[in-house]
């Protein structure tokens, strides 16, 4: 694998895992995961479990990034594993799953939008709709976001995450904390692994740590202390947010928000900063979707050079430096993401599905790695999972019940799920007949 330039130092790699994995969804999850708990001992637990299943996965994937630092990730491990067509059915799974996740974050800033206008909630899905086809077009005719508008989101994101920390030095009424727990409808540990599906959406992006075992020196050394670090300072913030939440607006409250951020703001500092913080959410939300936008299409594009996608996904238009028919694409699985799905907490269901089967089939990845001791007969700078087997086989039981949560939650979602990843046996194979005349 290429260094992305220099050496990494400790320090640099472990702000690499923090933003990687710091998102928008700790902005909205927490009420999921509220609804789910039905209590606050579960409610914490599944968020300090999360992080440290978390951890395991990402020490699993630095090993396997180690051992296997090819370019394109998860799609040459699993061609290189198992098999060209299991490789596509996974990568096929994951556009999707892509697709469907910044349709769960633009959701999320409708809902926000909503709140700062007093517009009723649901028209949440009208107003995500109107603002991925304007991006759309934004981004069809050239308009580019630059990178200082990508540096102000990442602060704005920073900012926010301080600011609700900073409610728990600030007295709140009585009036709106709620401590009794909410109407359990399922057994303790239904619950908490129900808690797992957006736990680990918020907790995603951990499994990039593959891809830097090149830009270390001593990743056996490394590695582990920048993961480590990052993944505990993840913990912190997400476990001090989610205690902030539930001081001001209590487990039934937080359960019952869709704009955690600017209710909680509006109960501590006043309604009119509420509605601020709640379009800045918004037009924050928004750069992170375009962001997504642009750099989703580059996937077709590197699946086109490999010759696994139609080589119209290698067309970039001269004037503007777009992938024309790759935006248009990832935008209209978006679209039909919120069109069809229009829920949230359903679309966050379809995508832990999806990426429960990637997570599980990549993290499997390291045992045949390790049996064919891919890596150490090249001589590369290997690092070695120190509680190997223990922690990939945690990782995989866990994953693989949040899979059976998903079923427990929604069947459907489990069911469409299951039909578009069995698709993808045939689809290759069509795709390789069209593509090979």
């Amino acid at each position: 694998m290429k260094s992305i330039g220099g050496k990494l130092s400790t320090f640099d790699l472990t702000i690499v895992v923090i933003s990687l994995v710091i998102g928008m969804g700790i902005f909205r999850t927490p009420s999921e995961v509220a609804a789910y708990s039905g209590t606050p001992t579960i409610f914490f637990l599944a968020w300090a479990a999360g992080a440290l299943v978390s951890y395991f996965g990402a020490l699993t994937f630095a090993e396997i990034g180690s051992r296997y630092p090819a370019t394109g990730g998860f799609y040459k491990i699993f061609s290189f594993c198992y098999s060209p067509v299991f490789a596509f059915m996974v990568n096929w799974i994951t556009v999707i799953s892509n697709a469907a996740s910044t349709a769960a974050v633009s959701i999320m800033g409708a809902e926000y939008l909503a709140s700062a206008f007093g517009i009723s909630n649901e028209y949440s899905t009208y107003l995500a709709l109107i603002t991925v086809l304007s991006l759309l077009v934004i981004n069809l005719i050239g308009i580019k976001i630059s990178k200082t508008v990508l540096n102000v989101l990442m602060l704005i994101k920073i900012f926010f995450i301080l600011l609700l920390i900073s409610c728990l030095c600030f007295p709140v009424s009585n009036d709106h904390v709620v401590v009794s727990g909410i109407s359990q409808n399922h057994n303790s540990l239904e619950a908490f692994l129900l808690c797992f599906i957006p736990v680990f959406f918020t907790y995603g992006g951990y499994q990039q740590t593959m891809n830097f075992g090149g830009d270390v020196s001593q990743p056996n050394i490394q590695l582990p202390k920048a993961i480590s670090r990052g993944i505990l300072i993840i913990m912190l913030l997400y476990l001090a947010v989610n205690f902030s939440y539930f001081k001001v607006l209590g487990l039934e409250g937080m359960a019952q928000s869709k704009t955690l951020a600017s209710d909680m703001i509006g109960i501590t500092f006043g309604n009119g900063f509420a509605k601020a913080i709640a379009l800045i959410m918004f037009l924050a939300v928004m750069a992170y979707v375009n962001v997504s936008i642009l750099s989703n299409p580059r996937v077709y594009f590197a699946m086109a050079e490999d010759k696994i996608m139609p080589t119209v996904f290698l067309k970039t238009n001269e004037k503007t430096g777009v992938l024309t028919s790759g935006v248009i694409v990832f935008c209209f699985l978006i679209i039909l993401t919120i069109f069809f799905v229009n829920s949230f907490q359903k679309i966050l269901q379809f995508v832990m599905f999806f990426d429960s089967i990637s997570l599980v089939a990549a993290a499997s990845a390291i045992f045949l790695l390790r049996k064919r001791k891919t890596g150490e007969l090249e001589h590369l700078p290997i690092y070695k999972l120190r509680f190997y087997p223990l922690f990939p086989v945690i990782y995989i039981v866990i994953y693989t019940a949040v899979n059976i949560s998903v079923f427990v939650a929604n069947p459907q979602a489990f069911l469409w799920g299951a039909i578009l990843f069995v698709l993808g046996y045939p689809l290759f194979y069509f795709l390789k007949k069209i593509i090979s005349k």
